[in-house]
């Protein structure tokens, strides 16, 4: 009698186990990380009776159950890798995609003004004492000195943009990885089995899947499922282990670039990263850097293109040209308070024994200074190789969100809940638990009977 008693008791609890569970995973089927779980029921051990029957002679009911997540570290490995890409990928087309607008070559493009300014000079060789061709020349000249300026600032502007994001993303990278020792901590401190370890696994596998998004990995398992995560481009190099996390930092150069260390107490360390959001981040501060530079020089060497020019011929007076440009860079290229109309040097030197040189000799050389500087092709070039940068970056983002939604698709086929599925489970559970509670009744009912014969 006792025996059917602990029959029943033992079913009603580990029927009502699997009811909660079952609970669980529907109330969580559009929790974002949520691993189903499922219940494994046994037999409960077997004991020796009263009467000394061989052990497993009689039925002892069923045991509580342990929770299981029905988790594939192998689909999950795909995911991380996945997610690495997906998030290079998004970064570099987000940001590379803003430094095309920067240097946009529309109608107030550095390209568009620079050959705004040679075409200027064609038409001022041609009337070279008309004030309005003059002056024309001279504004051309100022919108190219603004284009160049606008441009900088907007190239800054990215630069500055893609360090902030680097710096959050290094801020939540290191938050993640302090929370994964903590995660691992948890877990060595819940049993096997159990619902609290079913959901300090979920919080370790979200956490994971967070730093990878950000950093390409690899990650270790050990038996009680602590993770150990490593750079996947440096073997190595432990970001965090079951009892210490790393400290990763972004070095911001003077340019823009921007470098990935791991600091430590004997200093830092260049951290090198192929895949995840930071290795975007830090592949293109490196393009946009470029992109800066090579407007610095481009100002610089159109600056030395028209002062020599100007420098090569004479002014309506004879005297000697004045540079027409300033400036050291981009942002500080203007053009010199002396390089007014009447001091532009379109006439050419006179000869030897003369007194006066050609009215328009200079200004005719301005078409040979267009030819061989090339300025306009190096500006034209840069653009066009941003816009195929872009183009490439666009369909290597595609390619890696189809694997990545791959990926993840898989993984939820086998993780993910299905509430069809659940609600059969549910059924069936509801029907066991009444029967044990059938067999307590049953139980309960024969004793009674047995006491009514005295």
């Amino acid at each position: 009698m006792v025996d059917l008693l602990n029959i029943g008791r033992s079913g009603v609890i580990a029927y009502r186990n699997a009811l909660s569970t079952v609970g669980e995973n529907v109330a969580n089927a559009q929790t974002e990380g949520f691993v189903r779980r499922k219940i494994v029921l046994s037999e409960a051990p077997t004991g020796i009776s009263n009467l000394g029957e061989r052990p497993g002679a009689f039925f002892s009911g069923v045991s509580p159950g342990i929770v299981e997540r029905a988790w594939n570290e192998y689909r999950a490995g795909d995911v991380s890798t996945g997610l690495a890409d997906a998030g290079r990928g998004e970064a570099r087309l987000r940001w590379l995609s803003k430094a095309e607008e920067a240097t946009g070559n529309g109608a107030l493009g550095v390209g568009t003004q620079m050959g705004a300014v040679f075409n200027a000079g064609d038409a001022l060789a041609s009337d070279p004492a008309s004030a309005v061709r003059r002056a024309a020349f001279l504004s051309a000249v100022d919108g190219t000195t603004e284009a160049m300026k606008t441009t900088a600032r907007a190239l800054s502007a990215v630069s500055d943009g893609i360090a902030t994001e680097t710096q959050a993303n290094v801020a939540a990278l290191n938050g993640d990885l302090k929370s994964l020792v903590a995660v691992n901590e948890q877990i060595s401190r819940t049993s096997a089995g159990s619902s609290q370890r079913a959901q300090a696994l979920d919080d370790r596998d979200r956490l994971i899947a967070s730093i990878s998004g950000r950093i390409g990995i690899d990650t270790r398992y050990d038996a009680v499922g602590r993770a150990t995560v490593t750079v996947a481009d440096a073997p190595g190099r432990v970001l965090a282990s079951v009892t210490e996390a790393a400290s990763v930092e972004a070095v911001v150069g003077a340019t823009g670039a921007i470098a990935l260390v791991t600091r430590s107490e004997t200093g830092q360390t260049a951290l090198p990263i192929t895949s995840g959001t930071l290795s975007g981040l830090v592949d293109v501060s490196t393009t946009v850097a470029d992109r800066r530079s090579a407007l610095n020089t481009l100002a610089v060497d159109f600056a030395a293109a028209l002062n020599d020019w100007q420098a090569a011929g004479v002014t309506d007076a004879g005297a000697p040209g004045d540079p027409i440009l300033t400036g050291t860079d981009a942002l500080s290229i203007a053009r010199a308070p002396t390089a007014t109309a009447a001091a532009l040097a379109v006439a050419s030197p006179p000869p030897a024994g003369a007194t006066r040189g050609v009215a328009n000799g200079n200004a005719l050389a301005l078409a040979t200074v267009r030819t061989t500087s090339g300025l306009e092709q190096r500006w034209s070039g840069g653009v066009t190789g941003l816009a195929q940068a872009v183009t490439v970056a666009r369909a290597e983002s595609n390619a890696a969100n189809a694997r990545r939604d791959a990926a993840e698709a898989a993984l939820d086929s086998g993780s993910g809940v299905d509430l069809d599925y659940e609600a059969s489970e549910l059924l069936r559970f509801q029907q066991a638990y009444s029967a044990s509670a059938k067999i307590i009744q049953a139980a309960r009912d024969t004793f009674q009977t047995i006491l009514q014969l005295f």
